[in-house]
């Protein structure tokens, strides 16, 4: 499964955190977890590329870990881009079910 835990403090986005493989498929074939990082990875190049916020990217590859920690509060782009990141992975949830990926968000 792939849990994507979002952390917020006094209402701003400060972490987005992903592990996992969802497990729909056999590897290679897996459309939910081609999905989820298709969402994910472009969210995060996009702040990267668009904004100018100050961010801590980590990945790892074999574990199915990707992380995007904000240094200071987000920018308003950088918060869109998050919130449609989101709301794309809450229907790739929807369409295939949460036994694939769950999304919480949490205020600290």
């Amino acid at each position: 499964m792939v849990i994507v835990a979002v952390r917020k403090k006094e209402g701003q986005y400060r972490k987005v955190k992903i592990r996992g493989h969802a497990d729909y498929s056999d590897f290679g074939t897996d459309i939910v977890c081609a999905a989820v990082s298709m969402l994910v990875i472009n969210t995060f190049n996009s702040i990267e590329q668009f904004t100018d916020d100050a961010v801590r990217i980590k990945s790892n590859d074999k574990g199915g870990h990707l992380e995007l920690t904000f240094r200071s509060a987000p920018s308003h782009d950088a918060a869109l881009l998050i919130d449609s990141m989101l709301f794309g992975l809450k229907q790739v949830s929807d369409q295939y079910g949460d036994d694939y990926v769950t999304v919480t968000i949490k205020e600290e």
